[in-house]
């Protein structure tokens, strides 16, 4: 999965769209202008790739890429504190909230946010309050909820970023985070959400974390078999698609060049190799890196919207209106 680096394709990233080790674009605030900017790109790219996974991250709170023409999605750790710890009324909000948060995109034809963040609010710089609670049980209830209103809208759900980041501070985008707390502290709190919501089949993709956990293994998540294929496969009979993290971030520096963290991310387990904000760097990918024989285990088209869900979801206007007003709500404290 690769990215773009303004409002239009330029004819090297068409040429990068077309080669068959590509399977998905994922899109940032620079590729959006306006919303008629934005499907007009979209539409540009499916006339080239209609079988491309189009994704974005668009969770609410401080990451949504898109602002203006958008509704504005509060964080999912202000839910709850906005419905005074009531959870049954957080819950429906939360559902109504995924329902908006896709809906909108799904109306540009972008396929997926990845979403809902499953970490709980900890020590973490940099998941806060995308956690929706500090509480396992709290983070369940409520992301079930938001993944819900997610798949009533035709929109498939990725958990991130297992087994969990929220119990390290330094951020993986710019440094290397390291979990010092035994497997059986990690499995007991952070890994709680992941695995109810595995063996509940609520989630069709997970993305793992740059962190590494030294007491499990000496890699990072996304390149650990353990983590990938014995516990996420084999352990939670996880069935969906693994995404890596994306490759150009500093934890993921750990195993060497783009080459070699492609190589080992797949190793691992990864279906599919995120990599951004480094043109070159896919270049270096395109032309450099073979993928192995066997493939990913689980293709990521499985993930593309599901087309007569979202033309039913398109037509429920009032849901939307009335999703909006809560999001308002929630937004103005």
């Amino acid at each position: 999965m690769m990215d773009l680096l303004s409002t239009e394709m330029n004819a090297q990233e068409q040429a990068q769209l077309m080669h068959p080790m590509v399977g998905g674009l994922i899109l940032f605030s620079r590729n959006y202008q306006d919303r008629d900017q934005l499907c007009a790109l979209v539409a540009s790219v499916r006339a080239l790739r209609p079988d491309l996974l189009i994704a974005v991250d668009h969770e609410g709170g401080r990451v949504q890429r898109f602002i203006d023409g958008f509704s504005k999605i509060p964080a999912m750790g202000d839910i709850l504190p906005a419905a005074k710890q009531d959870l049954q009324l957080a819950k429906g909000w939360a559902r109504e909230l995924g329902f908006l948060m896709a809906v909108e995109l799904l109306a540009c034809d972008i396929d997926l946010s990845f979403a809902p963040v499953l970490d709980l609010n900890g020590i973490s710089q940099v998941i806060g309050t995308r956690a929706f609670s500090d509480k396992p049980d709290e983070v369940i209830a409520l992301a079930e909820a938001f993944i819900q209103g997610m798949q009533d809208a035709g929109m498939a759900a990725v958990g991130k970023h297992f087994p969990g980041h929220g119990s390290v501070a330094a951020d993986s985008h710019i440094a290397k985070p390291v979990d010092e707390r035994s497997e059986a502290e990690i499995r007991a709190l952070d890994m709680v959400p992941f695995a109810h919501l595995m063996g509940a089949k609520r989630l069709q993709g997970v993305m793992p974390a740059h962190v590494i956990y030294p007491k499990v293994d000496p890699n990072p998540a996304g390149f650990s078999s353990y983590w990938l294929k014995q516990v996420l496969r084999e352990e939670l009979k996880f069935d969906g698609v693994i995404f890596s993290d994306d490759l150009g971030m500093k934890g993921a520096g750990v195993v060497g060049g783009y080459p070699e963290r492609a190589s080992a991310a797949i190793k691992a387990g990864c279906d599919m190799i995120l990599l951004c904000n480094d043109s070159q760097g896919v270049s270096e990918l395109l032309t450099s890196f073979e993928w192995p024989e066997q493939g990913p285990q689980v293709p990521a088209r499985k993930l593309l919207a599901n087309r007569p869900q979202v033309a039913k979801a398109l037509e429920d206007e009032s849901r939307y209106l009335a999703a909006r007003r809560i999001a308002e709500q929630i937004c103005m404290g």
